[in-house]
């Protein structure tokens, strides 16, 4: 038993000491001006902060949260498709699929889906 906890130490110290070696050797030290400046979703930080937003990136960022929450409600339809009513599933799915087919059209209609301007 003795043993064991000893073979396991030394393993458990060999395994820090080499990946405090790991680390020492993999750190950069040149600092760079470009490399330590936040990146700001493609927006150039060193150039002024008063350019306009672009009003179709905010547009196309929102499009993707509805749908991305679309696909968080509807995954879990499938999992209870089996345990719960038919009729009653059939229903719910139907007029929430209804709602995000009359919000895509919306979308269509307005434009913000045009991506050639």
């Amino acid at each position: 038993m003795f043993i064991i906890l000893l073979m396991s130490t030394i393993i458990l110290m060999i395994a820090i000491i080499v990946m405090m070696i790991a680390s020492l050797l993999s750190k950069k030290t040149f600092i760079d001006r470009e490399k330590s400046s936040p990146f700001e979703c493609g927006f150039d930080p060193k150039s002024s902060s008063r350019l306009p937003f672009s009003l179709r990136f905010f547009l196309i960022a929102i499009i993707f949260l509805i749908f991305d929450v679309e696909i968080a409600l509807i995954l879990p339809m499938i999992m209870i498709f089996l345990y719960s009513n038919m009729i009653m599933w059939l229903s719910t799915s139907m007029i929430f699929i209804l709602i995000l087919l009359l919000g895509l059209y919306h979308e269509w209609n307005q434009g913000a889906l045009n991506w050639s301007t």
